[in-house]
């Protein structure tokens, strides 16, 4: 063989050598490469396993548990002695701040108010007071309709019916003083005189009396004067309300002038035909 033929065949062995070179070179590169991910890899979970040690997490929750609790123990401490018993409960209750003792007091004053419910009743309350039964008639004198004047003395000797009635004209007044009216020929066989007495002016008297022809002498005390004295003028308690007017009441009155019987707080229905049969029994 000639030396060129021997030149020519050697060439493809150095051109082999040359690739399984630089093929090994590469292996040793990626190698490399692996090698330091898996180092920052491994130092990156040591710093993360660092921080967060074991156990580090139940021992930050207790500390958060026992501060809260602290709190708590410190902002109520009338409440934890609430909940001891017997000695335990009074030397706290002794211990315990001013604001606290205060409470159950306070308390206590308010209840017997809350306690007492409002009154609803239909029916008028007279919470004043005046004449008894026995008591000596003081004198008086009043306008009545017509123009006249009507005093006690002009009722000396006789028995005297007084019925006070809260307003003219209205439709309980109204029936009674009719009634007064229907039977005042009874109660003069009886020698016993019926009046009725309102705070209405003698001009609403007059229109009282025409309209629905009563027979009976109305009196007027737009003072109040007679009305106090009888104690028949004062506070009405109504749904709750309350308000000043005449509580509906008839007065018996004897011929020595002291009072023989009270009804107060009248119911108009029969009233009249009562306060009649009552005398017819004296």
């Amino acid at each position: 063989m000639s030396k060129k033929t021997h030149k020519k065949a050697s060439k493809p062995k150095a051109g082999a050598k040359a690739g399984v070179k630089a093929k090994t070179s590469a292996k040793k590169t990626v190698r490399a490469a692996s090698k330091a991910g898996a180092k920052s890899k491994s130092k990156a979970q040591s710093r993360s396993t660092s921080k967060t040690k074991p156990g580090s997490s139940m021992v930050s929750a207790h500390k958060a548990a026992a501060a809260k609790g602290a709190r708590k123990a410190a902002s109520s401490p009338a409440k934890s002695s609430s909940k001891a018993k017997g000695p335990a409960k009074k030397k706290a209750i002794a211990n315990a701040p001013a604001a606290t003792k205060s409470r159950p007091q306070i308390r206590e004053a308010v209840k017997p108010m809350s306690a007492q419910p409002a009154r609803q009743d239909a029916r008028p309350e007279h919470t004043g007071s005046g004449l008894t039964i026995g008591s000596k008639v003081p004198a008086f004198r009043l306008p009545r309709d017509g123009g006249a004047t009507v005093s006690l003395d002009s009722f000396a000797g006789r028995k005297l019916v007084l019925f006070f009635y809260p307003r003219a004209s209205t439709p309980g007044c109204t029936k009674e003083a009719m009634d007064f009216s229907r039977l005042s020929g009874a109660f003069a066989a009886l020698d016993t005189d019926v009046v009725g007495v309102s705070a209405d002016p003698p001009r609403a008297q007059e229109t009282f009396r025409d309209k629905h022809d009563l027979t009976v002498p109305l009196l007027s005390d737009e003072a109040h004067k007679v009305l106090e004295t009888f104690g028949v003028w004062g506070d009405k308690s109504l749904y709750g309300k309350i308000f000043q007017g005449i509580i509906r009441t008839t007065v018996l009155i004897g011929p020595d002038g002291r009072v023989i019987n009270i009804w107060r707080n009248v119911k108009v229905d029969g009233h009249a035909d009562a306060v009649l049969s009552y005398v017819e029994n004296l």
